[in-house]
């Protein structure tokens, strides 16, 4: 048999966590959160417990960081083991060999061959993305595999042209990043110790957190740059705003609803913070609109008001999370 398969999931019935629901602000945050959202709860796990990390994004002067799950907090929180392969042969056979072991692998891929993105990349723009490989035959050309807010298939050609099945040994190609990921350690921890150990991890991040308000930097930056975006246009304008607006807002959602989980179990005096920090995500997503419509019509935008709320919103719920937390 060619097929081999981890997890025993059909997309078809699939059930996404909520943190991917359609009323969210940001179904999709970034493609590596994203994965690891879904892939902790189809093992039964709580991903709400490993957030406290995007409270410490930053802007760098071009961009927010790209937020992700530190691999050790992943092992702690789930017992899930996170390492970078050396992908020395075939994706495809690195695959077969590591699924049928029962491990996954999380891997950068092209989401041209990616038939969930229909409507915005599939068969039409080649971009970088991440998945995790859960389910593949190659005999049928199909693999089931986690991306963005659930789990798919891809078949055929898609299949064929993901795994670069039939093409000759190329020496110029250079191999897509891919990590394992073990799950024979899988811990599902009940909402007590979860808790706790989120705690921490809000301690811990606030620790890391940017020496200086992210949200002012970036408006600062924002209305410098914006004479460059209306000349560029509007495709420049939306890689801007992804790694920018979609980013900041994106982990601002997940901080807040860190805080609602927190606030659920009996964590007390966070509905300031939960308050603030969905000022800053809701308005990030208002924006992104508001100031596409200025690029697009080459007309002024004076973002400060937009850029002060959002930066007071920030240091607002920062300070409520140190009060409960420390730092």
């Amino acid at each position: 048999m060619t097929r081999v398969k981890v997890l025993d999931i059909d997309p078809a019935s699939y059930q996404r966590h909520g943190l991917h629901a359609e009323d969210r602000l940001w179904v999709e945050k970034n493609c590596y959160v994203d994965i690891w959202l879904e892939l902790i709860h189809a093992l039964g796990g709580e991903p709400r417990a490993v957030l406290p990390f995007a409270v410490a994004i930053d802007f760098d002067g071009g961009q927010f960081t790209f937020y992700k799950p530190p691999h050790d907090e992943l092992r702690d929180l789930y017992g899930v083991d996170v390492q970078e392969m050396n992908v020395w042969k075939p994706l495809v056979e690195h695959a077969q060999e590591l699924l049928g072991a029962g491990r996954m692998i999380s891997t950068e891929a092209d989401a041209f061959f990616l038939p969930d993105t229909a409507g915005t990349d599939y068969q039409r723009n080649h971009v970088k993305t991440t998945i995790v490989l859960n389910d593949l035959d190659v005999e049928a050309r199909r693999l089931g595999y986690f991306h963005n807010a659930a789990y798919h298939w891809m078949e055929g050609e898609d299949f064929v042209r993901t795994f670069r099945i039939g093409v000759e040994r190329d020496p110029t190609f250079m191999p897509l990043f891919a990590e394992s990921v073990r799950i024979d350690r899988l811990v599902v921890r009940p909402e007590a110790e979860l808790v706790g150990k989120s705690r921490a991890l809000w301690k811990r991040h606030l620790g890391r957190r940017p020496a200086t308000n992210p949200i002012e930097r970036f408006g600062a930056r924002f209305q410098a740059d914006l004479p460059t975006m209306q000349a560029r246009g509007l495709d420049y304008y939306h890689a801007f705003a992804f790694g920018t607006l979609r980013q900041l807002g994106s982990a601002f959602e997940l901080c807040a609803q860190n805080l609602r989980w927190l606030d659920g179990a009996g964590v007390t005096d966070l509905a300031d913070g939960i308050a603030a920090f969905e000022t800053v995500s809701s308005t990030a997503k208002t924006f992104i609109l508001k100031a596409a419509r200025a690029v697009n019509a080459k007309r002024a935008l004076d973002a400060a008001p937009v850029f002060a709320e959002m930066a007071a919103a920030w240091q607002r719920g920062v300070d409520v999370a140190i009060a409960q937390f420390g730092e």
